[in-house]
């Protein structure tokens, strides 16, 4: 299996100006597009979290876009990183937002 197509877990979570400016939504739309599985969920501290699984290079991709890009109104401050390893196979079938 080549570097790119490793699978990997990691978990983040997201700061700022994130939550009722539809920022899971766009989120999930991202991660399916790119393949991705996982969840993501708005926190009571007023963040985002969640998790990433799938082929390392495009965890990259959505890591990058959650640190720049997110929803059209959404203004990250920072993204939070952690728990990240190495996976032999996924733990979910899609990406879901959890309620």
């Amino acid at each position: 299996m080549a570097e790119g197509d490793t699978l990997i877990s990691v978990d983040y979570e997201i700061f700022g100006k994130i939550q009722r400016v539809f920022f899971r939504k766009y989120t999930q739309a991202e991660d399916k597009k790119l393949g991705l599985v996982g969840w993501v969920q708005n926190t009571d501290q007023g963040t985002v979290q969640g998790q990433l699984q799938g082929p390392i290079s495009k965890v990259r991709h959505m890591q990058e876009w959650l640190e720049t890009r997110g929803s059209p109104k959404s203004h990250m401050d920072r993204a939070n990183f952690r728990n990240e390893k190495v996976i032999v196979k996924l733990d979910y079938s899609d990406f879901q937002i959890v309620k």
